[in-house]
């Protein structure tokens, strides 16, 4: 039971930690566009559907104010 418990977090604090370093990776590359919406589509296609989800809305806010980025917004559909 305990390690049940115990991977279960651990594959939790895993994907958490693969959203975070997404979204990281995204801010850094934010000066181009085209390494930006690269590493969208790279995302979208490797992380949980869940994370994807959450990703999405932090897309959304991160380039509001970047109107160079809106075109990764293809990628959320």
């Amino acid at each position: 039971m305990f390690n049940l418990v115990k991977s279960t977090n651990t594959y939790f604090n895993m994907t958490k930690s693969m959203l975070e370093y997404t979204k990281m990776v995204l801010n850094k590359v934010s000066f181009d566009t085209k390494l930006f919406c690269k590493e969208v589509k790279k995302a979208f296609s490797t992380l949980m559907p869940e994370e994807v989800e959450e990703l999405k809305l932090w897309l959304e806010k991160f380039i509001y104010d970047k109107p160079e980025l809106k075109q990764s917004l293809i990628y959320l559909t």
